[in-house]
């Protein structure tokens, strides 16, 4: 009997596979564990076998896979992993991780403290946008005003911000209603908003309908942080950098975008029209009416709980924010520094002195600035191996007259894969020595650096990791709860890619 029982348990050594199979990635599906595992395997042997190229480009696909499955599993795990390995395999350098990750400091500060500063400003952006969202009727409307908010800001502030606010405003907006569907009121503090079993039958089609006009309003605004960052000097940090090295004051380079950034501002926002007109491409859905009498009555309800403390914050936020637009828009210091004088202002002058409620406003950014570092390492992987060599290459040896448009479709192909910032530092630098070595005149260098600018801002909404905005929001708390995917966002962003990189094109072929 003793002998049976031996023989039927399983050993210790399969036991410990089990469990530590288990671990790996938590609840991921097993086909993706198995998928992770295959690119740490074969890596190796495409680095033998292929090279450092050709494993390079590889090694950027696997990486783009993690971020398209990032509602499966989120991205700095298997991302983290696979730039461990390309570490290991020499194919970039701790030396080289380090030098990308600080050249991209201030993004960094930014994520770390900007945003927690938005945080303890939810109270005041739910305030406001509650107040939009139930004035304003039309939905055509509604996404044209999230549009152009989100442009106009994100040209003299900063696209992550921008995203960081219509973030706060969404979780804001499903939370409350997501109490109510699940007969948990509102206010409580222990409700799981990801966690839809105990949603009411009558409110799940509201639900789904109110996910999609979410998504909608989100993915019109985060298009427009690209819209409206493209047009300034301030709007991206790529365009500084362009702008301090082709020497380029606020005007001067405001007004020589101006031939390409103002067509595609208005095609975007036809487009914004278009799309909810049309109710294409996962757009046009509208707010149901029993999530509007929700609404209305949250805030009703905050009407009649209001006091003079609750007031006094709300004026205190209402001051500390127009005291940040002042600061980004004068540029007194890092964005990540006016981010912190923000979380001192509101904390200090709204009471909010306990570590434990500090912590909290944290816990939005910093997985995705860890998540940010690891694609640094990608790009250093790109860096080092010289991955997109044979494009640059190829480009400068065109003819002057189509190099521009050119440049353009090169720096936004590219930018769709990498991280834009990366490619116009690589394309600008190499401009400016075509120039020095007198290859290229002065005016064909405006012209490339258009080409470059605009090239790099406008076709890269195509995909997430295109954009340091998009990536953000796909890897936010909200992205899950409105099943915002990586798939659903590059066929949401399609038609926008294709107006304004169509048009961005024409511009930069006729009047550059």
């Amino acid at each position: 009997m003793r002998a049976n029982f031996i023989s039927t348990r399983p050993s210790m050594s399969d036991s410990t596979v089990s469990a530590l199979w288990k671990n790996f990635l938590g609840a991921s599906p097993l086909w993706y564990k198995r998928t992770i595992v295959a690119f740490l395997v074969l890596n190796p042997l495409f680095l033998l076998l292929l090279g450092p190229f050709v494993t390079g480009w590889l090694l950027i696909g696997e990486f783009i896979f993690t971020l398209a499955l990032a509602l499966r599993c989120y991205p700095l795990q298997p991302g983290g992993l696979l730039a461990i390995q390309a570490v290991l395999l020499g194919m970039t350098t701790p030396e080289m991780v380090f030098a990308e990750t600080a050249a991209n400091f201030e993004v960094i500060l930014l994520l770390m403290f900007m945003v927690a500063g938005i945080y303890f400003m939810k109270e005041l952006l739910l305030f406001v946008f509650t107040r939009i969202l139930l004035n304003v009727r039309s939905k055509v409307l509604l996404s044209l005003l999230f549009s152009l908010v989100a442009a106009f800001l994100s040209a003299f502030l900063d696209a992550l911000t921008v995203t960081a606010v219509l973030i706060s405003v969404g979780v804001g907006f499903y939370s409350v209603y997501h109490e109510v569907a699940s007969d948990k009121g509102t206010g409580q503090g222990n409700h799981d908003h990801s966690d839809d079993t105990s949603v009411t039958e009558q409110h799940r089609e509201d639900l789904e309908q109110f996910r999609s006009f979410l998504r909608s309003l989100l993915m019109h605004g985060a298009v427009g942080t690209a819209l409206g960052g493209v047009c300034t000097l301030v709007g991206e940090p790529q365009n500084l950098l362009i702008a301090t090295i082709a020497g380029w004051d606020f005007l001067e380079f405001l007004t020589i975008m101006a031939p390409v950034t103002v067509p595609v501002l208005v095609a975007g926002l036809a487009t914004c029209a278009a799309l909810e007109l049309s109710g294409r491409f996962g757009y046009g859905a509208k707010l149901p009416d029993n999530v509007r009498a929700v609404l209305e009555e949250f805030q009703r309800r905050e009407e009649r709980q209001r006091t003079p403390r609750s007031d006094m914050r709300l004026v205190i936020q209402a001051a500390v924010a127009a005291l940040l637009v002042m600061g980004l828009a004068m540029h007194w210091a890092a964005v990540g520094l006016i981010g912190l004088m923000v979380i001192v202002l509101l904390t200090a002058f709204n009471g909010v002195i306990e570590e434990h409620r500090i912590g909290h406003a944290f816990e939005e950014a910093l997985p995705f600035t860890a998540l940010l570092v690891v694609f640094f390492a990608i790009v250093a992987v790109i860096h080092d191996q010289h991955l997109f060599t044979p494009v640059i290459d190829a480009v400068l040896a065109m003819d002057s007259d189509i190099r521009p448009p050119m440049f353009f479709l090169a720096n936004g192909l590219l930018s769709m894969i990498s991280d834009n910032v990366f490619v116009a530092t690589v394309y600008i630098n190499e401009v400016k020595v075509a120039l020095n070595a007198g290859t290229i005149t002065r005016q064909e260098f405006n012209q490339l650096a258009v080409a470059i600018n605009t090239g790099t801002n406008l076709p890269s909404v195509a995909t997430p990791n295109g954009q340091a905005a998009f990536l953000f929001l796909l890897t936010s708390a909200l992205a899950p709860l409105i099943r915002l995917s990586y798939g659903r966002m590059v066929i949401m962003a399609l038609p926008y890619t294709l107006m304004m990189g169509s048009v961005g094109l024409a511009c930069v072929s006729l009047f550059i």
